[in-house]
């Protein structure tokens, strides 16, 4: 099985001065999750080369032990510092992707004509597509075959509005993930804030927060492998 990961290029948290990208732990956990159990996994970003990892992502109280694991691989490291240019990437080549969260998503992949089209391609083509945290962002302007967004009518999560406010970024994000979710006619549901919750609706698959991004992967495996 093949697995494409697809990581955000965006580092400008807003106008607050402040850096974003990708979170660690919602890129780490799943990664292993399914090079654990024999994927092969390829990393692309819109830019190629390094994303830009979140720096709070990297404090002690984010820690988590697949944080621990990736921070002593050198060689994982090393393929992330060279991700695929997105617009090289085929989806003929792969199963299924999955979407790491960090504020990132919310600014590059939201709007990106590439990983828009790359998302609806998967979908169209029988295969899963997951999003973790922030990374349902990268579902709002994608569409169905029939026209309509991609969500509308589907059981969907992702960072909620609640998280927001805790991290106190509501004002600084483009849009609340919650409300847009829900504008475009998604059946958003949420769990405990910081609490593992995925959901999952077909070949959909949603996890909340950071803490639900090693859950979300195990479903994608579990998805994967009921369609073998």
């Amino acid at each position: 099985m093949k697995v494409l990961f697809v990581l955000t290029s965006h580092s400008e948290l807003g106008n607050t001065g402040k850096k974003t990208g990708f979170w660690i732990e919602e890129f780490a956990a799943p990664y292993y999750v399914l090079a654990d159990a024999g994927v092969t996994l390829t990393i692309a970003s819109p830019k190629g080369g390094q994303p830009p990892i979140d720096p709070k992502s990297e404090a002690a109280d984010a820690q988590t032990p697949a944080t621990e694991r990736f921070n002593a691989d050198a060689e994982l490291k090393e393929k992330l510092a060279n991700t695929v240019v997105l617009t090289e990437v085929k989806q003929d080549d792969y199963d299924a992707v999955f979407y790491p969260g960090g504020h990132g998503p919310l600014w590059d992949l939201a709007n990106d004509e590439t990983s828009i089209s790359l998302i609806e391609s998967f979908y169209n083509n029988q295969k899963p597509v997951a999003f973790v945290c922030h990374a349902p962002g990268a579902l709002v302007k994608v569409k169905a075959a029939n026209g309509d967004p991609l969500v509308k009518g589907k059981e969907v999560t992702g960072f909620s509005n609640s998280e927001e406010d805790a991290v106190q970024l509501t004002d600084v994000v483009p849009f609340l993930l919650e409300d847009e979710l829900q504008r475009l006619g998604g059946v958003y549901t949420k769990g405990a804030d910081w609490g593992a919750y995925v959901k999952k609706d077909g070949l959909l698959i949603t996890g909340q927060n950071p803490g639900s991004s090693e859950e979300a992967a195990k479903v994608l495996l579990a998805t994967l492998e009921a369609g073998q």
